[in-house]
């Protein structure tokens, strides 16, 4: 059914809106030559739809120009024939390091220019002072960051099953809601990791709502129980039950169906798509290995034993009534979430966990405690799914393309950190043809962006950021593997990638730059679902004020690559108008829009331009902002419809 909602209230310019810094000076094009200029190469935009051969030009910073441009000059030319031009790949669950994204070259040889941190709940209560820590050796790409329940829940409950008092639920929103305004890309979760586990589902609810008004998401790794059966069914049924409560955007991160219950994806699915008919649509994420990595304790010892922190859980494991207990429980988790023992592997030990048993003569609950009592912290893989789960999970269309991975420096034990989105384009694309490459890209890409809120970047358009990935399909592919001497080597085909117009890889080196920035999200930027090739929707506003007027009429068609329609805003005393040169996509939701362009006067000079309508939040002002040249906020009373069919 269509959706209109007229509204008459105030409109907002606003400038930079996604990131520190890097605004573009306005700038007369038609006569100063670009920064970069990429010829000949297949664009995949990242809407899904079919590639098509063009030309994209970048100045600063952004995208102003794409399709056939024709003789233009540039300070630097790449020649893209034979190459897929796409939007840069965004990593929503990055684990990456402060002391390697500087460099990031793990993940610029995997066409991933902006990495989202904090997954599983967990980093800091401080997204602000992280982000100074991790640009303080400048950025190849881009970082953003999520505020963590389990940062949160860490810091004001400790490490203790123990129930919150209406003072410490407050507390917890309160940080919550401070990281939002920070600009926080989502509330994530990871309750199957202490201390978060031992928060009932009522109380994450009740810390979490305090996000509604902000329309973000809650991406969570499901808490997969003992009293639970081990299964990963009903962890991702809780996940989507606390977000639909809280009123946010359920995402089932590194969705599998673990264990005992492999080869039930359809039946996960089914629950996925009835959350969608309820009105809580739900994305997902998954990366391309059927083995995780996590501390071996993590999912191997009760929660109970491991209340109070390492002391006290290997105090327990002394305990001659207790041991028995907790080798019986370490075997009926390897059992259900793994398979069997031999699944499970320590890299920093470069054994099995049947090497250990073959080795001392000890069954294997025996071996996990013996181990955990020689290093309390060490990491295991751990296999878990089955290959027709991971393909049928990544044929479904909401299926985000992610890693689990993020910049490093040093071994980290698995192929993930150095593989996962090559792995997709050439096992699963080019290979094995699960899905299409245009599809893939735009589960890198666009769809991504669009459920975190973003709104100029993942999609090659006019006005978006200059975020691209040039890659090879004939031959990018994953090299990776878990042999400790292989678990670093590099993908090969990611030949070009430029971060905010800046070539950070090319012809496959990185060229030490460092243009990337910390992003930020505001309460205009909903999560929301991807606006597909198919729908058809428009938007138009118009405002004003002593200083300002703006109008814009916008309308985009299915099949249409981008939008049509007017943009106008008039300086009112100087009567300088700027009016649309050229538009980029039209993004929809419930009573939002939002838009790129390339505006110009008289003149010529061109400046880039993001453009929100915003009439959707209850109780708040309708607004308009609007990121262009860094210009200073501007307010305009106005009015304004949204149609998406």
């Amino acid at each position: 059914m269509p959706s209109t909602m007229p509204v008459r209230k105030t409109i907002l310019l606003m400038s930079s809106m996604a990131s520190l810094a890097l605004a573009a000076p306005a700038c007369a094009r038609e006569a100063k030559p670009y920064d970069i200029v990429i010829t000949g190469g297949t664009i995949m935009d990242g809407s899904g739809m079919d590639g098509y051969r063009g030309d994209v030009a970048i100045a600063g910073g952004h995208i102003v120009a794409i399709g056939n441009i024709g003789p233009a000059k540039a300070a630097k030319t790449i020649d893209a024939s034979g190459l897929v031009v796409a939007p840069g790949f965004i990593n929503t669950h990055s684990h990456a390091a402060a002391e390697a994204v500087s460099t990031a070259v793990n993940m610029l040889t995997q066409g991933v220019t902006t990495e989202i941190i904090n997954p599983d709940g967990g980093g800091v209560t401080d997204i602000t002072a992280q982000a100074a820590t991790y640009s303080a050796n400048g950025l190849a790409g881009n970082i953003g960051a999520y505020i963590g329940v389990n940062a949160v829940w860490g810091e004001t409950m400790g490490n203790a099953d123990r129930r919150p008092t209406p003072e410490q639920i407050a507390t917890m929103r309160g940080v919550v809601e401070r990281n939002l305004a920070a600009g926080a890309w989502g509330v994530s979760s990871g309750l199957d990791y202490r201390p978060s586990y031992y928060a009932k589902a009522e109380e994450v609810v009740a810390i979490v709502s305090v996000a509604k008004p902000w329309r973000t998401n809650f991406p969570n790794h499901d808490r997969i129980t003992p009293e639970g059966g081990f299964s990963s069914y009903k962890g991702m049924e809780e996940t989507i039950a606390i977000a639909e409560a809280a009123g946010l955007m359920p995402v089932i991160t590194h969705i599998k169906s673990a264990g005992k219950e492999q080869g039930r994806a359809p039946q996960v699915l089914d629950m996925v798509r009835a959350a969608d008919a309820r009105g809580a649509w739900t994305a997902i994420d998954v990366y391309p290995y059927l083995a995780g990595q996590t501390a071996l304790q993590a999912f191997l010892v009760p929660g109970w034993a491991a209340e109070g922190g390492n002391d006290a859980m290997l105090a327990r494991f002394k305990d001659p009534k207790l041991r028995p207990v907790l080798v019986e429980a370490a075997e009926a988790a390897i059992n259900s979430r793994m398979g069997s023992p031999g699944g499970i592997s320590m890299p920093s030990l470069g054994k099995t966990l049947t090497d250990i048993m073959a080795e001392e003569n000890i069954r294997a609950g025996e071996a996990v405690l013996r181990t955990l009592e020689r290093n309390p912290t060490i990491r295991m893989i751990g296999t878990f799914g089955a290959e027709e789960d991971f393909v049928t999970f990544l044929k479904y269309p909401d299926t985000i393309v992610g890693c689990d991975c993020g910049a490093a420096t040093a071994y980290n034990g698995h192929p993930r950190y150095y593989g996962s989105f090559p792995r997709v384009l050439g096992k699963y694309v080019r290979d094995e043809h699960v899905i299409t490459l245009e599809n893939a890209v735009r589960k890198m890409s666009a769809l991504p962006a669009a459920v975190l809120g973003m709104v100029d970047r993942g999609r090659l358009a006019p006005g978006m950021r200059a975020d691209l990935t040039l890659f090879d399909p004939k031959t990018v592919r994953d090299n990776a593997t878990y042999e400790q001497a292989k678990a670093t080597a590099k993908s090969d085909g990611i030949r070009d990638v430029i971060v905010n117009g800046v070539a950070v890889l090319a012809d496959g080196t990185p060229t030490g730059a460092k243009p990337g920035a910390i992003l930020r999200r505001d309460r205009h930027m909903p999560s929301r679902p991807m606006t597909g090739a198919t729908a058809n929707r428009a938007a138009n506003a118009k405002g004003a004020s002593a200083d300002y007027a703006i109008a814009f009429d916008l309308a985009q068609k299915p099949g249409q690559r981008f939008a049509t329609g007017t943009v106008r805003l008039t300086e009112t005393k100087s009567g300088r108008a700027w009016s649309a040169g050229t538009l980029g996509v039209l993004q929809t939701a419930k009573g939002w829009a939002s838009i790129t362009a390339m505006l110009k006067d008289k003149a010529g000079n061109v400046r880039p331009a993001t453009l929100i309508f915003d009439g959707a939040e209850a109780g708040q002002a309708a607004t308009v902002s609007v990121a262009l040249d860094g210009n200073a906020p501007i307010l305009l009373s106005g009015e304004g419809t949204v149609r998406a069919d």
